[in-house]
Formats: C-alpha cells, sequence, structure tokens
C-alpha cells in the first residue's frame, strides 16, 4: 500500500492503481481507516441533539414499552395506540432507536411455536405388527364429487387388512372400519402400531380413544412429509395406475365393485416387489418360505440342465426381506483414528 501511495504523488491515483491493480476506492478507505486509528488529534465526540428526548422522557417512553400492555406490541402500533389516546411520548422512530439501544429490536408480536415433530421410526418383523391407513378420494360422476376410500395396511406383508368405500370422510366411519379388522385379524391387545397421517379422521378424539381401548399404540406423520406414510401411498398409486381404473365412477356402488376386483387381485396375484415378488397374502399368512424353496428347487433344475448360461453360478430366489421399517434410523459412520507412526533412522 506504501507503493502505491508514493507512486500516485508522481503519477496520481488512478495510475498508480491499474499499475498494481488496485482498487482506488480500496486506496481510499484504507487511508481513511489509517487517520481515524493513528491521527493524533482527538476524536471529537457528537454533541446531543438539543431537540432529542431527555434522559427522564426516553426511561418513560422506554417504560411504556416495557410495559405488560404493550410488550408484544409492534412500535408501529403502539405509536398509533397513544395518538389516538391523546398521547405523544415521541416518534415512531425514537421508539425504534430506544429499543435497539436496550437490545430489544427482535420480534415483539405473541406468536404461536409450533412444536418439533419426532420423526416417526417403526420397525416390523412379523405380520400385523405394524398397519398404516390412508384415505384417497376417487372421482364422482360429476364435477367436484368424490367418495373416499379408507385402506388399512400391514406393512410388513403388504397385505390390505381391511377396506371400505363411503361417501364422506368420517371419523365415525373410520373407528367402525379400524374396529372391525382387528377383530377379523384376532389382534392380542399390546401388540399392534396404527400409523396414519395427519388428516382429520386419523387425529380425531374419537380413532384415539378406541385405540387406547383396544391397547393399540398410534403414531402419525409429520406435517407435509409424504415419506412419513411411504406404504399407504404406493398401494394407492399401484391402484390408481392400473389399466382399469376410471377417470370417474358413476356411483359409490361402482366404486365397490372396482374396489372388490382390485383388492383380491393385490392381495393374491399381485407380485410385489418389496417382498421378493410375492403376493402379499403368502406372506401375510406364512407361506413364503414354502414358496421360496420351491423357487429354488425350480432354479436348480435350470442350473443343472445349463449351467453355461448361468456362468457356473446357480441362481438364488429373492429372499423375503426380514424387516420392513418406516424411516430407518441412520446409521452412524465412525472415522478410523489414524495411529502416527514413527520411524528411527540410523
Amino acid at each position: 500500500m506504501h507503493a502505491v501511495n508514493d507512486l500516485a504523488s508522481h503519477v496520481g491515483m488512478e495510475a498508480a492503481c491499474r499499475a498494481f491493480a488496485f482498487n482506488p476506492g480500496y486506496v481510499y478507505r484504507d487511508r481513511a481507516r489509517r487517520r481515524g486509528v493513528f491521527s493524533r488529534h482527538p476524536i471529537t465526540v457528537r454533541p446531543r441533539p438539543p431537540l432529542a428526548l431527555s434522559i427522564a422522557e426516553q426511561n418513560r417512553l422506554l417504560g411504556i414499552l416495557d410495559s405488560e400492555r404493550f410488550a408484544d406490541t409492534a412500535p408501529a402500533a403502539v405509536y398509533a395506540t397513544l395518538l389516538d389516546e391523546g398521547h405523544y411520548y415521541g416518534s415512531e422512530r425514537t421508539m425504534y432507536r430506544l429499543l435497539a439501544a436496550q437490545g430489544q429490536v427482535g420480534e415483539r408480536r405473541r406468536q404461536r411455536r409450533h412444536p418439533v415433530y419426532t420423526k416417526p421410526e417403526l420397525l416390523a418383523v412379523r405380520p400385523n405388527e405394524v398397519w398404516s391407513w390412508d384415505i384417497s378420494k376417487l372421482k364422482g360422476p360429476a364435477k367436484w364429487t368424490c367418495f373416499h376410500l379408507y385402506v388399512i395396511l400391514d406393512i410388513f406383508s403388504r397385505y390390505v387388512v381391511g377396506w371400505m368405500v363411503a361417501h364422506r370422510e368420517s371419523a365415525e366411519l373410520a373407528e367402525q372400519l379400524i374396529a372391525e379388522t382387528i377383530d377379523k385379524q384376532r389382534i392380542v391387545p399390546g401388540t399392534l402400531t396404527l400409523h396414519a397421517d395427519r388428516g382429520t379422521s386419523m387425529r380425531s378424539k374419537s380413532v384415539a380413544q378406541l385405540l387406547v381401548d383396544l391397547d393399540v399404540t398410534k403414531t402419525h406423520s409429520r406435517p407435509h412429509v409424504s415419506d412419513d406414510n411411504p406404504y399407504s401411498e404406493a398401494q394407492f398409486k399401484t391402484l390408481k395406475y392400473r389399466p382399469d381404473f376410471p377417470d370417474r365412477f358413476g356411483s359409490i356402488e361402482d366404486a365397490r365393485t372396482h374396489c372388490r376386483r382390485f383388492f383380491p387381485w393385490y392381495n393374491t396375484e399381485h407380485r410385489h416387489s418389496g417382498i421378493a415378488l410375492m403376493p402379499p397374502d403368502t406372506v401375510h399368512y406364512g407361506r413364503s418360505a414354502a414358496l421360496t424353496a420351491q423357487r429354488a428347487i425350480t432354479l436348480d433344475a435350470a442350473f443343472a440342465a445349463h449351467p453355461a448360461r448361468f456362468k457356473g453360478v446357480a441362481p438364488r430366489p429373492p429372499a423375503v426381506p426380514l424387516a420392513a421399517w418406516i424411516n430407518p434410523p441412520k446409521k452412524e459412520t465412525t472415522t478410523p483414528v489414524v495411529t502416527p507412526t514413527c520411524s528411527l533412522i540410523s
């Protein structure tokens, strides 16, 4: 910087800055900073404006701003309220200046603090351990009309244990379906977890009380997080992306008839990719091991007939996963500790 200043005294600041690739503004600011730090002249303190509020007036205004009445009110609203009541203690800008001096210029309004929702982490290692349920809309015969499809799904086997089509979404209907499905599956109290999103029916008091009476644990997805209920969302996609799914249903009986065809097919014929391409009822009712062994026999015979086609490696059938998770916990990665080594040079 000294070289720039020395050259500037001979060729000018612009030429000196171009020679050293400096921004002239930076050089000027550096000069000003050095004058402020190393100046031999004392720094003059700005005199207090003659029209400023006195110390007593500032304390009175600050006391009003911090009072219980105005503690959660913005200075603009305080100013207007006092003005409407015939009082003037200072301008709105003065209020902000006093609050800034006290470190109180943050949000003053009382606002609702949203609770921190815990991410649900659910594990199922057998059928009828964790169920997921949801409600989807089916378009009706006219615009803005629809029917509501309630579906309860076992996340381990992907088996639809209960479903219902109704004219409306209702907590009472959901309560009835849940109670009938638990009774049909003969669920032992204290062994089932029922997961759902945060819909009105899912969070209703009647459903919550039913689950308490039946000793069923309930969990909910986080708000606006569709991944917290993936099994129900995937099942609805399978339903609505089938070739025979209509754009609209002519009546509620049409919707029920369609579901009476779809769910038996889904439970007994649909080869689900998440459960080793087996039908859900095979896994739900404990027949997956026998089907896996049968597939292995078929593959062994194919390998024995043409081993070269498999490059000498016997194929194995896919295995049913041992567990089904909703939001599996993240694996902790440990950083290996490197021990320094020393070498002796002789």
